[in-house]
């Protein structure tokens, strides 16, 4: 137990005790920076946990499978934080999250996947097809991302601006928003059908380490361990967001900039620790599938998620209307993916410059 507690696969746990102290500070109203350093640190055994479970349905299922499980369970809590920003009124931090899953997933989790992997490994491959496929699907979120903004540039008031928490944009764009959402949504689904039914053979083929035996848990204990690290990870997420706002104060952030990086980091928490690791045993086609899948899942159904919610949660419709940063930078992060996955190869360098880019937009946000 020493042995595993210590490994690069079983200290996370040793951060356990930090999940019941975040629920007893936050149950005590104590300083919020507390909370949010105690909350954030009980988010890691609980992503550890989801890891493990995601890595033994692979090996039974195929990456495919194991990684739309894994940003599935991964995504729920940014889904469950989004819901409650929009009950709050505050949509523009939505927004915010938004963009910052997707870069965060295709230039941090990847970036960091490929530098962790690469410096284990000279050179690593994964499916060129699937990625490509994945990468398409972003593309095409990019342009449904964009057209809102363009109409309100050309018909309406102009791009929100960075400080806003909620802009009325019409009963028009918020048709439109609506119009793009269903559309999105068909086409995820028929991603999942094209990735999982006609074409499994290319997306989840079985993993050529058929020797590894993991910690031999059975399908139904690995999913009831997910379903525990979700909510788990859900519980973390929500405290820390909680204290967000009056932590911000305190160190003098942007609620833009928590948006766009705190709130996408800890949400997406959980794909982030899998896909490095799994990118450390060598197995990057789970990580390029967590990585590139998690933010197709965030563009193509979370978003129309929101939207569709937002007709029925807070003071008003959300409108997929975003600032010029976030669309700068969502298209930025898409194209600069898409390019370095084409080959099926990668590298540390690669990794490296992927983190450089989201370090930059980091830098922008943060004087932003």
């Amino acid at each position: 137990m020493r042995r595993f507690l210590f490994s690069a696969q079983g200290w996370p746990y040793l951060l356990t005790p930090f999940i019941p102290g975040a629920v007893a500070l936050e149950l005590a109203h104590a300083e919020p920076t507390v909370v949010f350093t105690v909350a954030a640190l009980g988010i890691v055994p609980t992503a550890a946990l989801m890891g493990l479970a995601t890595e033994e349905l692979a090996l039974k299922s195929g990456p495919g499978i194991g990684g739309l499980l894994n940003v599935t369970f991964g995504n729920a809590p940014e889904l469950i934080i989004a819901m409650f920003a929009l009950a709050e009124g505050l949509q523009e931090v939505v927004k915010a999250s938004i963009v910052g899953s997707i870069i965060g997933n295709v230039l941090l989790v990847l970036g960091a996947s490929m530098l962790v992997g690469g410096l284990r490994h000279d050179r690593q491959t994964f499916n060129p097809v699937a990625a490509s496929a994945q990468s398409s699907m972003l593309l095409l979120a990019v342009g449904a991302l964009f057209m809102p903004a363009i109409f309100e540039l050309v018909e309406g008031k102009g791009l929100p601006p960075i400080s806003a928490e909620l802009v009325s944009y019409g009963s028009t764009v918020e048709k439109l928003s609506l119009a793009v959402g269903i559309v999105l949504m068909a086409s995820y689904v028929a991603g999942l059908f094209f990735s999982l039914r006609t074409h499994r053979d290319i997306f989840n083929p079985p993993y050529a380490e058929e020797h590894e035996e993991g910690v031999g848990w059975s399908v139904r204990r690995s999913v009831i361990m997910l379903f525990i690290a979700g909510l788990a990870v859900g519980l973390m997420s929500e405290i820390l967001v909680g204290s967000i706002s009056e932590a911000s104060e305190t160190i003098g952030l942007s609620e833009f900039f928590i948006g766009v990086i705190i709130v996408a980091i800890v949400g997406n928490a959980a794909e982030h620790w899998v896909a490095i690791l799994v990118a450390y045993k060598n197995k990057m086609d789970l990580a390029v599938n967590i990585a590139i899948g998690s933010a197709a899942q965030i563009a193509l159904f979370v978003a129309p998620v929101l939207v569709f919610a937002s007709f029925f949660i807070g003071p008003e419709p959300l409108a997929l209307v975003f600032n010029g940063f976030e669309l700068g930078a969502v298209l930025l992060a898409i194209l600069v993916a898409n390019a370095v996955t084409q080959d099926g190869e990668s590298n540390w360098f690669e990794g490296v410059q992927l983190l450089a880019l989201y370090a930059i937009l980091g830098i922008a946000f943060f004087y932003a």
